[in-house]
């Protein structure tokens, strides 16, 4: 049996712990697309090398390279995909939705494909989870808790701007767990009143104020510049790529595993065209793309 894994769209961390538990379980040939669906198409095709995926288990990103290749909608592409695609008994697709979308296209297309979801937004429609999220909430929460106590020496007001894409659940976690003063997740939380009147109070008490912004909605700059015209001390953190590269947590690792599992039990029981999600009790279910 020849497999082919490829990572799609941003790295996560976990995509190299799951690659490594699932070619521990593979009774096969296990083979990547180098940097996902452009390495599908351009057939930068390579055998897995065994040792370097055992020494990059525990470590974030993924040594099979991924990227983000919007050209693989366009049909003279996509047959080129395929092609290669069917040289393989399957293909494993880590990546987000976008990365879904393609997955299913190519099972539509006779290739026997299986999605799992790995992306640190955790916005795959339908599973609870996915894998990179948790490791992109202990980063971020490690970066304000080893910020904030060099902002309250000043007493200062600090932004941290935190990725999500379109959605707000990375946002919104870690806000909850840092104990934020505000959080900015659309347009309209941009209230310089409300905000003003956050800091003020916390002033008073000799505290320092924490905000959390999810990414894509204002420059943080900006915001930065309009408080500091009316007065006050600000500071602003973009976490950033810190989200993508700190090491997986043992959760993450623990997921990463279940995920392999589930993908070992969709061949072994000869199935194709499958995604693998979490519902909202933490269970794993495989379902028809």
């Amino acid at each position: 049996m020849k497999v082919l894994v490829l990572c799609s769209g941003g790295d996560a961390p976990g995509m190299n712990r799951f690659i490594y538990s699932f070619s521990r379980k593979l009774e096969g040939e296990l083979f990547y697309a180098k940097e996902g669906f452009k390495g599908l198409v351009e057939g930068k095709i390579f055998r897995i090398d065994e040792r370097k995926i055992e020494e990059a288990k525990d470590e974030a990103g993924t040594i099979v390279l991924t990227s983000r290749y919007p050209e693989f909608k366009e049909q003279k592409f996509f047959n080129k995909g395929v092609k290669n695609a069917k040289i393989f008994d399957y293909v494993i697709i880590l990546g987000g939705n976008g990365s879904q979308q393609g997955a299913k296209r190519l099972s539509e297309n006779k290739v026997n494909t299986i999605f799992v979801p790995a992306t640190i937004d955790n916005d795959v429609l339908d599973s609870s989870y996915s894998i990179g999220f948790d490791s992109a909430v202990n980063q971020c929460v490690y970066v304000v808790n080893n910020t904030m106590p060099s902002i309250q020496s000043t007493l200062q007001t600090c932004f941290f701007e935190i990725m999500g894409n379109k959605s707000s659940l990375l946002t919104k976690t870690v806000s909850n767990i840092v104990n934020a003063d505000y959080t900015i997740c659309e347009e309209k939380d941009i209230d310089y009143k409300k905000i003003g009147k956050i800091i003020k109070e916390n002033l008073k008490k000799e505290k320092a104020t924490l905000i959390v912004i999810k990414e894509k909605i204002k420059n943080v700059y900006e915001i930065e510049k309009d408080l500091e015209d009316m007065g006050y001390y600000v500071w602003s953190q973009i976490v950033g790529k810190l989200q993508r590269g700190g090491k997986p947590t043992k959760k993450e690792l623990r997921m990463a595993d279940k995920f392999a599992d589930s993908t070992i039990k969709v061949i072994k029981n000869d199935g194709y065209s499958k995604k693998i999600l979490v519902d909202k009790y933490g269970k794993f279910q495989i379902l028809d793309l």
